[in-house]
This record gives C-alpha cells, structure tokens and sequence, in this order.
C-alpha cells in the first residue's frame, strides 16, 4: 500500500505552494513605501495594494500551515522510506520547512505591526526558504525522473482510507 498524505493536507500543501510565490512578488513593495515615506513622498497606491496582499498572505500562510502541522501531528504520513538515512533526511527537512515557514510569518508580523528592526531578519529568512523551495522542487524531479518512485504520488493523490 501507498503511504501518503490524507486530501486535506494535500490540498493545504498546494494552497501554501501557490500562495508563497505571492510573498516573493509583492515583497518589493514595502521597501519601495518605506523608502517614498523616508524622502517624503507619497508611496504608489499600487505598492500600498501588494504590501497589504504581503501582509494578509502572510497571516494565511502562518494559519494554514499551523492547521498543516496539526495535521501532521495527529495525521502524520506513512514515511516513504522508513528507516533509511534519506527518509530521516527528508522528514528532517520536513521539519525545518515548517519551522521555517511559520517562523517566516511570525517575524513578518512582528516586522509590519510591532517592531520594524526584524525585518532583516525576515529578508534572510526569505531566502532561505528559497533555497529550501529549491531543494524541495529538485528531489521531486529526482524522485520523478531519476528514481522513478512514487514520492511524488503522495502529494498529488490522497491515501487510501484505513479498513478499521
């Protein structure tokens, strides 16, 4: 049998998946408001509309992936390859993307509503999580292409339901 993830965490993967791109395309438009303010200008409404989608994406993200961790606690999924130091890998980094990724959101709040000087940190944890989307885009294609496997499977199809 195919382990994998149930249709609700599949479902919140591809939601999060497609909403951090935004993060990554509106995240420009608050250093360009800040610099306007700074010279005394008045910011471009347009920059004002994708700072506010930033911000409230940000928050999406940070709740869906805490309803994505919920998930996995109570939920988690059959290890594709239980036991081997790849599959300690990849549920290790497993992890360090949930951490990251809510950490990210976390500090974008403290960063847009509390206190501005953690938005440096925000930038470096942006870029991090570039490099992780990367690696994570990078070991489907293997799975995909080189090994062949059906590790990619698990995020597209749902798991079968348990015979109780």
């Amino acid at each position: 049998m195919r382990g994998g993830y149930s249709l609700v965490q599949i479902g919140l993967h591809w939601l999060v998946a497609f909403m951090v791109p935004v993060q990554y395309l509106t995240g420009g438009s608050i250093e360009r408001i800040h610099h306007a303010v700074h010279m005394g200008m008045t910011p471009s409404a347009w920059d004002v509309v994708q700072h506010q989608l930033h911000n409230y994406a940000g928050i999406g993200i940070c709740l869906l992936m805490g309803v994505r961790l919920v998930l996995r606690i109570f939920q988690p999924p059959e290890p594709a390859a239980p036991g081997t130091w790849t599959g300690r890998i990849a549920t290790a980094l497993h992890h360090v993307f949930y951490a990251a990724i809510i950490g990210q959101a976390c500090m974008g709040g403290v960063a847009s509503y509390f206190w501005f000087g953690i938005a440096h940190y925000h930038v470096v944890g942006s870029k991090i999580i570039l490099a992780m989307v990367a690696l994570h885009l990078a070991a489907a294609a293997w799975h995909t292409l080189v090994a062949r496997d059906e590790t990619v499977d698990r995020m597209l199809l749902p798991r079968p339901a348990k015979n109780v």
